[in-house]
């Protein structure tokens, strides 16, 4: 198996990695004391320009459960980027201290361009509203240890779909499973963007949606919670007039099946009534720590490879016609960086997977 250096999408992902991934941490699970060393006088570089508790802690004790070293910021007001450094320098600088690099950044496909630039390997610790691949890892690792296997489950996807990252990229992910039936719960204005409902129709995944959480509750293996993202919305009011539109209660898990799980990325503020955590089926908190384990076997992986000096990239001749104007894209701002096309099709960013505007001659 020819060895992964990045895990900036989803894509980047094979079943056999999967597998190889979930190998490794359940054996870190049943042994870790054989584990306490393995990345020692190794670097995890931490870059984290948006706030994070759990992925963040979760990276650092990871890497330290290895025995790696860790440095980095929660702030990006106390670096160079504050000075005007581009990412492309900051990544450059960061890649010659470190063995691995995990970003964290509100700009989409942040991480995607990390890696052009990135002697290391660089890992994707969530890019705006995008994607985050590594929750994805710790979501699958939960199914399969709460429930043997991943595949013939069906999975409700609760609340905010629109900005939710750990949405996006879990339903990617599965499309390495067979079998999986989702319920896409959520208002219109909270709908999956295009782009994501499009690769699922390709796929041929087999979805229903619905505004309506009661309606389906008794038909889920999995009920998969998202917070409503005030940090993605322009609008403050549209933002108030959503945020409670779906609220777990223990009530409402009477007609739920007894063996329901009930999984929330964190951090929760009003989705889960704290009446719900003490229900067998509410194992978000299992969940987080299953992120540090998983995360453990990746980079026992990524520290371990070979630094490797980036290959130039160049514009893709398919971009030349289009242009991003996803305002919350990295190349807005970074406008040195190639032109880029989606594995979804030429007329979708590279970075960001939102549709290209053609440009008029």
């Amino acid at each position: 198996m020819v060895p992964v250096r990045k895990l900036v999408n989803v894509a980047d992902l094979s079943r056999d990695w999967w597998d190889a991934m979930y190998s490794r941490c359940c054996d870190i699970i049943a042994r870790p004391e054989i584990y306490s060393n393995s990345c020692s006088g190794k670097i995890l570089a931490s870059m984290f320009y948006e706030p994070s508790t759990r992925t963040n802690f979760s990276f650092q004790a990871a890497a330290q459960r290895l025995g790696a070293g860790v440095f980095g910021f929660s702030d990006p007001v106390g670096t160079s980027a504050s000075k005007g450094e581009t990412l492309a320098d900051t990544i450059r600088m960061t890649a010659a201290y470190s063995s691995t690099i995990v970003i964290r950044s509100p700009q989409e496909g942040s991480a995607t361009a990390s890696a052009i630039f990135s002697e290391v390997p660089v890992i994707n610790a969530g890019d705006g509203g995008h994607s985050h691949p590594t929750q994805t890892l710790t979501d699958l690792t939960t199914i399969a240890q709460k429930r043997g296997e991943i595949g013939n489950i069906r999975i409700g996807l609760c609340g905010d779909l629109k900005h939710g990252r750990t949405v996006h990229s879990l339903v990617e992910a599965m499309e390495m499973f067979p079998i999986i039936s989702f319920y896409l719960i959520s208002p219109q204005e909270l709908k999956f963007p295009d782009y994501v409902l499009e690769r699922m129709k390709n796929q041929g995944q087999t979805y229903e949606e619905t505004e309506i959480l009661a309606d389906v509750i008794p038909e889920l293996d999995v009920l998969y919670m998202t917070r409503i993202q005030r940090e993605r919305f322009r609008d403050a009011g549209e933002y108030r007039r959503l945020k409670d539109v779906y609220v777990l209660t223990k009530k409402m898990l009477e007609n739920a099946k007894k063996d329901m799980q009930i999984m929330h990325p964190l951090p929760r503020v009003d989705e889960i009534s704290t009446d719900v955590d003490t229900d067998p089926r509410a194992v978000y908190f299992e969940q987080a720590r299953y992120g540090m384990l998983i995360r453990m076997a990746l980079l026992l992986d990524f520290m371990h490879l070979p630094r490797i000096a980036p290959v130039a990239v160049y514009d893709d001749p398919n971009a030349a016609d289009g242009e991003c104007t996803n305002p919350a894209c990295i190349t807005q701002s970074d406008t040195y960086l190639p032109k880029l096309v989606s594995r979804s099709g030429s007329d979708r960013c590279g970075y960001c997977d939102k549709k290209t505007t053609m440009m008029l001659l």
